[in-house]
Protein backbone atom coordinates (compact mmCIF):
# COMPACT_ATOMS: atom_id res chain seq x y z
CA UNK A 1 0.00 0.00 0.00
CA UNK A 2 2.56 2.37 0.96
CA UNK A 3 4.51 1.64 -2.51
CA UNK A 4 1.81 2.00 -4.19
CA UNK A 5 1.36 5.59 -2.50
CA UNK A 6 4.79 6.86 -2.72
CA UNK A 7 4.80 5.61 -6.78
CA UNK A 8 1.47 7.75 -7.33
CA UNK A 9 3.30 10.65 -5.36
CA UNK A 10 6.24 10.35 -7.68
CA UNK A 11 3.86 10.39 -10.88
CA UNK A 12 1.98 13.61 -9.74
CA UNK A 13 5.61 15.18 -8.83
CA UNK A 14 7.25 14.48 -12.01
CA UNK A 15 3.99 15.94 -14.24
CA UNK A 16 3.94 18.54 -12.25
CA UNK A 17 7.23 19.33 -12.79
CA UNK A 18 6.97 18.92 -16.52
CA UNK A 19 4.36 21.73 -16.61
CA UNK A 20 6.26 23.74 -14.63
CA UNK A 21 9.39 23.74 -16.42
CA UNK A 22 7.62 24.41 -20.04
CA UNK A 23 5.08 27.03 -18.67
CA UNK A 24 8.74 28.59 -17.98
CA UNK A 25 10.19 27.38 -20.93
CA UNK A 26 7.49 29.22 -23.11
CA UNK A 27 8.04 32.69 -21.01
CA UNK A 28 8.92 35.40 -23.57
CA UNK A 29 11.42 38.40 -23.95
CA UNK A 30 9.50 40.73 -26.26
CA UNK A 31 10.55 43.96 -28.09
CA UNK A 32 7.89 46.49 -28.44
CA UNK A 33 6.16 47.04 -31.51
CA UNK A 34 5.06 51.16 -32.53
CA UNK A 35 1.46 51.68 -30.95
CA UNK A 36 0.21 52.91 -34.40
CA UNK A 37 0.91 49.76 -36.15
CA UNK A 38 -2.08 48.24 -33.69
CA UNK A 39 -4.41 51.31 -32.87
CA UNK A 40 -4.85 52.08 -36.73
CA UNK A 41 -8.14 51.19 -38.27
CA UNK A 42 -8.58 47.80 -39.89
CA UNK A 43 -8.81 47.40 -42.99
CA UNK A 44 -10.70 44.79 -44.99
CA UNK A 45 -8.69 41.52 -45.26
CA UNK A 46 -8.53 38.84 -47.57
CA UNK A 47 -8.84 35.40 -46.79
CA UNK A 48 -5.40 34.13 -45.51
CA UNK A 49 -5.41 30.49 -44.61
CA UNK A 50 -2.00 30.03 -43.37
CA UNK A 51 -3.05 32.61 -40.63
CA UNK A 52 -6.24 30.74 -40.34
CA UNK A 53 -4.48 27.32 -39.93
CA UNK A 54 -1.36 29.14 -37.61
CA UNK A 55 -3.80 30.70 -35.34
CA UNK A 56 -5.71 27.57 -34.72
CA UNK A 57 -2.06 25.78 -33.77
CA UNK A 58 -0.04 28.16 -31.88
CA UNK A 59 -1.09 29.17 -27.89
CA UNK A 60 -3.24 31.27 -27.17
CA UNK A 61 -4.34 33.43 -24.09
CA UNK A 62 -8.22 32.30 -24.76
CA UNK A 63 -9.79 29.35 -25.63
CA UNK A 64 -11.80 29.87 -28.68
CA UNK A 65 -14.46 27.45 -30.00
CA UNK A 66 -16.72 29.28 -32.42
CA UNK A 67 -18.37 32.90 -33.97
CA UNK A 68 -21.54 34.04 -35.12
CA UNK A 69 -21.55 37.23 -36.48
CA UNK A 70 -19.82 39.64 -33.41
CA UNK A 71 -20.64 36.96 -31.10
CA UNK A 72 -17.44 34.75 -29.90
CA UNK A 73 -18.13 31.86 -27.65
CA UNK A 74 -14.35 31.59 -25.66
CA UNK A 75 -12.64 31.79 -22.78
CA UNK A 76 -10.50 34.17 -21.59
CA UNK A 77 -7.39 33.03 -19.36
CA UNK A 78 -5.44 35.15 -17.08
CA UNK A 79 -2.51 37.24 -18.51
CA UNK A 80 0.54 37.61 -16.23
CA UNK A 81 3.44 40.04 -17.19
CA UNK A 82 6.52 41.20 -15.72
CA UNK A 83 7.86 44.48 -17.05
CA UNK A 84 11.37 46.01 -15.41
CA UNK A 85 9.49 49.43 -15.88
CA UNK A 86 5.85 48.45 -14.36
CA UNK A 87 6.64 45.47 -12.51
CA UNK A 88 4.60 42.41 -11.94
CA UNK A 89 0.75 42.78 -14.01
CA UNK A 90 -2.26 40.46 -13.68
CA UNK A 91 -5.53 40.93 -15.92
CA UNK A 92 -7.92 38.81 -18.20
CA UNK A 93 -6.71 38.68 -21.77
CA UNK A 94 -10.41 39.95 -22.35
CA UNK A 95 -9.38 43.58 -21.39
CA UNK A 96 -7.70 42.72 -24.91
CA UNK A 97 -11.03 42.80 -26.40
CA UNK A 98 -12.47 40.41 -29.28
CA UNK A 99 -10.14 40.58 -32.42
CA UNK A 100 -7.25 41.73 -29.57
CA UNK A 101 -6.77 45.82 -30.87
CA UNK A 102 -7.38 46.83 -27.36
CA UNK A 103 -4.07 48.48 -25.76
CA UNK A 104 -5.24 47.84 -21.62
CA UNK A 105 -2.76 49.04 -18.92
CA UNK A 106 -0.03 50.02 -21.48
CA UNK A 107 0.10 46.38 -22.98
CA UNK A 108 -1.48 44.85 -26.65
CA UNK A 109 -1.57 41.89 -28.42
CA UNK A 110 0.52 41.95 -31.86
CA UNK A 111 -0.44 39.65 -35.43
CA UNK A 112 1.34 36.86 -33.41
CA UNK A 113 -0.87 36.99 -29.98
CA UNK A 114 2.55 38.06 -28.25
CA UNK A 115 2.26 40.97 -25.61
CA UNK A 116 3.70 43.88 -26.11
CA UNK A 117 4.34 47.59 -24.41
CA UNK A 118 3.10 50.62 -25.34
CA UNK A 119 5.96 52.52 -24.12
CA UNK A 120 8.96 50.49 -25.42
CA UNK A 121 10.22 48.39 -22.18
CA UNK A 122 10.62 45.06 -22.17
CA UNK A 123 8.35 42.11 -21.63
CA UNK A 124 8.44 38.81 -19.80
CA UNK A 125 5.48 37.14 -20.20
CA UNK A 126 4.45 34.19 -17.64
CA UNK A 127 0.88 33.77 -18.37
CA UNK A 128 -2.08 30.89 -17.97
CA UNK A 129 -2.20 30.16 -21.61
CA UNK A 130 -4.12 27.58 -23.19
CA UNK A 131 -1.23 25.05 -23.36
CA UNK A 132 -0.92 25.34 -19.65
CA UNK A 133 -4.52 25.09 -18.69
CA UNK A 134 -4.94 21.89 -20.69
CA UNK A 135 -1.46 20.71 -19.18
CA UNK A 136 -2.83 21.09 -15.64
CA UNK A 137 -6.00 19.09 -16.85
CA UNK A 138 -3.94 16.30 -18.12
CA UNK A 139 -2.25 15.75 -15.56
CA UNK A 140 -5.63 16.13 -13.18
CA UNK A 141 -7.18 13.37 -15.36
CA UNK A 142 -3.53 11.08 -15.25
CA UNK A 143 -3.76 11.10 -11.37
CA UNK A 144 -7.31 10.81 -11.06
CA UNK A 145 -7.20 7.80 -13.20
CA UNK A 146 -3.94 5.87 -11.94
CA UNK A 147 -5.06 6.77 -7.99
CA UNK A 148 -8.60 5.39 -8.90
CA UNK A 149 -7.17 2.32 -10.48
CA UNK A 150 -4.49 2.05 -7.95
CA UNK A 151 -7.36 1.92 -5.08
CA UNK A 152 -9.03 -0.85 -6.52
CA UNK A 153 -5.70 -2.87 -6.90
CA UNK A 154 -5.11 -1.98 -3.05
CA UNK A 155 -8.59 -4.06 -1.79
CA UNK A 156 -7.41 -6.83 -4.08
CA UNK A 157 -9.94 -6.74 -7.25
CA UNK A 158 -7.97 -7.57 -10.33
CA UNK A 159 -5.56 -9.58 -8.20
CA UNK A 160 -8.09 -12.04 -6.87
CA UNK A 161 -10.80 -11.04 -8.92
CA UNK A 162 -11.38 -9.84 -12.57
CA UNK A 163 -10.43 -6.09 -13.25
CA UNK A 164 -13.82 -3.78 -13.58
CA UNK A 165 -14.15 -0.70 -15.13
CA UNK A 166 -11.71 1.52 -16.25
CA UNK A 167 -9.12 -0.87 -14.09
CA UNK A 168 -9.82 -3.18 -17.18
CA UNK A 169 -9.30 -0.46 -20.07
CA UNK A 170 -5.73 0.69 -18.10
CA UNK A 171 -4.56 -2.66 -17.36
CA UNK A 172 -3.72 -4.01 -20.69
CA UNK A 173 -1.73 -0.52 -21.43
CA UNK A 174 -0.16 -1.03 -18.71
CA UNK A 175 0.83 -4.34 -19.34
CA UNK A 176 1.52 -3.94 -22.88
CA UNK A 177 4.16 -0.77 -21.98
CA UNK A 178 6.12 -3.36 -19.08
CA UNK A 179 6.54 -6.61 -21.58
CA UNK A 180 6.51 -4.55 -25.24
CA UNK A 181 8.46 -1.20 -24.05
CA UNK A 182 10.34 -1.53 -21.03
CA UNK A 183 11.06 -5.21 -20.97
CA UNK A 184 12.23 -5.76 -24.54
CA UNK A 185 14.59 -2.91 -24.24
CA UNK A 186 15.91 -3.08 -20.19
CA UNK A 187 15.65 -6.32 -19.10
CA UNK A 188 15.42 -6.90 -15.45
CA UNK A 189 16.27 -3.15 -14.60
CA UNK A 190 12.58 -3.03 -16.40
CA UNK A 191 11.13 -1.91 -13.26
CA UNK A 192 13.61 0.18 -12.25
CA UNK A 193 12.36 2.75 -15.17
CA UNK A 194 8.62 1.36 -15.93
CA UNK A 195 6.99 4.49 -13.57
CA UNK A 196 9.10 7.04 -15.63
CA UNK A 197 7.83 5.60 -19.26
CA UNK A 198 4.70 4.83 -17.95
CA UNK A 199 4.04 8.23 -16.91
CA UNK A 200 5.53 9.96 -20.31
CA UNK A 201 3.13 7.63 -21.68
CA UNK A 202 0.03 8.37 -20.11
CA UNK A 203 0.60 12.63 -19.93
CA UNK A 204 1.72 12.20 -23.76
CA UNK A 205 -1.55 10.03 -25.03
CA UNK A 206 -4.15 12.26 -22.96
CA UNK A 207 -2.90 15.16 -24.15
CA UNK A 208 -2.74 14.16 -27.26
CA UNK A 209 -6.55 13.34 -27.39
CA UNK A 210 -7.48 16.44 -25.62
CA UNK A 211 -5.87 18.18 -28.69
CA UNK A 212 -8.51 16.20 -30.69
CA UNK A 213 -11.18 18.12 -28.94
CA UNK A 214 -12.97 21.20 -31.03
CA UNK A 215 -11.33 24.56 -29.05
CA UNK A 216 -8.63 22.93 -27.82
CA UNK A 217 -4.70 23.55 -27.21
CA UNK A 218 -2.46 21.21 -29.47
CA UNK A 219 0.10 20.92 -26.36
CA UNK A 220 2.09 18.01 -27.97
CA UNK A 221 2.21 20.68 -30.89
CA UNK A 222 4.29 22.82 -29.00
CA UNK A 223 8.15 22.96 -29.08
CA UNK A 224 8.98 24.04 -25.78
CA UNK A 225 6.19 21.12 -24.43
CA UNK A 226 8.17 18.78 -26.44
CA UNK A 227 12.00 20.07 -25.49
CA UNK A 228 11.18 19.99 -21.80
CA UNK A 229 10.24 16.32 -22.06
CA UNK A 230 13.21 16.07 -24.69
CA UNK A 231 15.29 17.01 -21.85
CA UNK A 232 14.18 15.46 -19.17
CA UNK A 233 14.20 11.83 -21.14
CA UNK A 234 17.90 12.74 -21.70
CA UNK A 235 18.53 13.55 -17.69
CA UNK A 236 17.62 9.98 -17.22
CA UNK A 237 19.47 8.54 -20.03
CA UNK A 238 23.01 10.54 -18.70
CA UNK A 239 22.10 9.51 -15.10
CA UNK A 240 21.70 5.67 -16.25
CA UNK A 241 25.08 5.63 -17.96
CA UNK A 242 28.13 3.75 -16.32
CA UNK A 243 32.13 4.09 -17.07
CA UNK A 244 31.82 1.76 -19.80
CA UNK A 245 29.67 3.55 -21.97
CA UNK A 246 31.54 6.80 -21.50
CA UNK A 247 34.50 4.78 -22.14
CA UNK A 248 33.11 3.76 -25.49
CA UNK A 249 32.12 7.28 -26.16
CA UNK A 250 35.28 9.37 -25.57
CA UNK A 251 37.70 6.32 -26.71
CA UNK A 252 36.18 3.83 -29.46
CA UNK A 253 37.43 0.67 -28.86
CA UNK A 254 39.61 -1.30 -32.13
CA UNK A 255 39.30 2.27 -33.81
CA UNK A 256 42.15 4.05 -35.71
CA UNK A 257 43.49 6.74 -33.90
CA UNK A 258 42.92 9.04 -36.45
CA UNK A 259 38.85 7.84 -37.18
CA UNK A 260 38.96 8.25 -33.30
CA UNK A 261 39.05 11.93 -33.50
CA UNK A 262 36.81 12.07 -36.04
CA UNK A 263 34.72 9.56 -34.48
CA UNK A 264 34.78 11.23 -30.72
CA UNK A 265 32.89 14.32 -31.11
CA UNK A 266 30.02 12.21 -33.65
CA UNK A 267 29.38 10.06 -30.58
CA UNK A 268 29.07 13.11 -28.11
CA UNK A 269 26.89 14.92 -30.25
CA UNK A 270 24.90 11.48 -30.73
CA UNK A 271 24.24 10.95 -26.68
CA UNK A 272 23.44 15.12 -25.89
CA UNK A 273 21.57 16.46 -29.27
CA UNK A 274 20.71 14.04 -31.62
CA UNK A 275 18.67 11.67 -29.21
CA UNK A 276 17.33 14.04 -27.62
CA UNK A 277 16.44 15.83 -31.35
CA UNK A 278 14.84 12.97 -32.39
CA UNK A 279 12.40 12.55 -29.27
CA UNK A 280 11.51 16.17 -29.98
CA UNK A 281 10.91 16.55 -33.31
CA UNK A 282 9.02 13.13 -33.92
CA UNK A 283 6.25 14.34 -31.45
CA UNK A 284 6.27 17.84 -32.70
CA UNK A 285 6.19 17.12 -36.46
CA UNK A 286 3.65 14.63 -36.49
CA UNK A 287 0.96 16.35 -34.39
CA UNK A 288 1.30 19.52 -35.94
CA UNK A 289 0.89 17.70 -38.95
CA UNK A 290 -2.41 16.31 -38.52
CA UNK A 291 -3.64 19.31 -37.60
CA UNK A 292 -2.61 21.31 -40.56
CA UNK A 293 -4.00 18.58 -42.56
CA UNK A 294 -7.66 18.33 -40.86
CA UNK A 295 -7.65 22.64 -41.29
CA UNK A 296 -6.68 22.60 -44.22
CA UNK A 297 -9.74 20.81 -45.63
CA UNK A 298 -12.13 22.68 -43.70
CA UNK A 299 -10.48 25.93 -44.77
CA UNK A 300 -10.73 24.54 -48.59
CA UNK A 301 -14.58 24.95 -47.89
CA UNK A 302 -13.96 28.61 -47.47
CA UNK A 303 -11.54 29.72 -50.33
CA UNK A 304 -14.41 27.68 -52.75
CA UNK A 305 -16.56 30.15 -51.38
CA UNK A 306 -14.92 33.25 -51.91
CA UNK A 307 -14.18 32.30 -55.88
CA UNK A 308 -18.49 31.16 -55.99
CA UNK A 309 -20.70 30.49 -53.08
CA UNK A 310 -21.94 26.99 -55.38
CA UNK A 311 -18.47 25.64 -55.27
CA UNK A 312 -18.44 26.43 -51.49
CA UNK A 313 -21.69 24.68 -50.70
CA UNK A 314 -20.40 22.65 -53.13
CA UNK A 315 -17.28 20.95 -52.20
CA UNK A 316 -18.24 20.96 -48.39
CA UNK A 317 -19.54 17.40 -47.94
CA UNK A 318 -16.36 15.91 -50.10
CA UNK A 319 -13.98 18.50 -47.45
CA UNK A 320 -16.16 17.39 -44.33
CA UNK A 321 -15.26 13.47 -45.24
CA UNK A 322 -12.07 14.06 -45.68
CA UNK A 323 -11.76 15.61 -42.53
CA UNK A 324 -13.39 13.46 -40.64
CA UNK A 325 -11.50 10.57 -42.25
CA UNK A 326 -7.75 12.35 -41.42
CA UNK A 327 -9.05 12.56 -37.44
CA UNK A 328 -9.69 8.94 -37.35
CA UNK A 329 -6.20 8.52 -38.63
CA UNK A 330 -5.16 11.27 -35.87
CA UNK A 331 -6.80 9.42 -32.58
CA UNK A 332 -4.46 6.49 -33.72
CA UNK A 333 -1.65 9.00 -34.64
CA UNK A 334 -2.19 9.68 -30.74
CA UNK A 335 -1.68 6.30 -29.32
CA UNK A 336 1.35 5.78 -31.72
CA UNK A 337 3.15 8.19 -31.14
CA UNK A 338 3.16 8.14 -27.24
CA UNK A 339 4.31 4.83 -27.70
CA UNK A 340 6.91 5.87 -29.69
CA UNK A 341 8.38 8.55 -27.82
CA UNK A 342 8.01 5.85 -24.43
CA UNK A 343 9.86 3.02 -26.59
CA UNK A 344 12.91 5.45 -28.04
CA UNK A 345 13.12 6.49 -24.42
CA UNK A 346 13.23 3.24 -23.49
CA UNK A 347 15.67 1.92 -25.94
CA UNK A 348 18.37 4.96 -25.27
CA UNK A 349 17.98 4.05 -21.53
CA UNK A 350 18.82 0.39 -22.48
CA UNK A 351 21.83 1.71 -24.54
CA UNK A 352 23.23 3.51 -21.70
CA UNK A 353 23.05 0.53 -19.25
CA UNK A 354 25.17 -1.74 -21.94
CA UNK A 355 28.17 -3.05 -19.43
CA UNK A 356 31.75 -4.26 -20.18
CA UNK A 357 32.97 -7.67 -21.26
CA UNK A 358 31.81 -10.27 -18.29
CA UNK A 359 29.15 -7.87 -16.89
CA UNK A 360 25.68 -8.21 -17.26
CA UNK A 361 24.03 -6.02 -19.46
CA UNK A 362 20.31 -6.36 -18.50
CA UNK A 363 19.57 -8.40 -21.18
CA UNK A 364 20.60 -11.48 -19.91
CA UNK A 365 18.13 -13.21 -18.21
CA UNK A 366 14.49 -13.54 -19.55
CA UNK A 367 12.13 -12.27 -17.65
CA UNK A 368 9.00 -14.57 -16.75
CA UNK A 369 5.26 -12.82 -16.26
Amino acid sequence: MAKNSIKALLVATLSLFMILFCNICTAQEITTLPVEQHTSEKKEEKLDPAKIIMDHIKDSHEFHFFSIGSFNASIPLPVIIYSPANGLTEFSSSKFGEDGDIIYNGYGLDENKQIYSSDGTKVYDFSITKNVVQMFLALTILVVIMISVAKKYSTGQGLKTAPTGLQNAIEPIITFVRDDVARPNLGKKADKYLPYLLTVFFFILINNLLGLLPGSANVTGNTAFTLVLGIISLIVILFSTNRHFWGHIFWPPGVPFLVKIILIPIELAGVLLIKPAALVIRLFANMVAGHIIILSFIVLIFIFGAMATVAGYGFSPLSVAFAVFIYCIEILVAFIQAFIFANLTAVFIGQSLEGGHGEGNGHDDPIIA
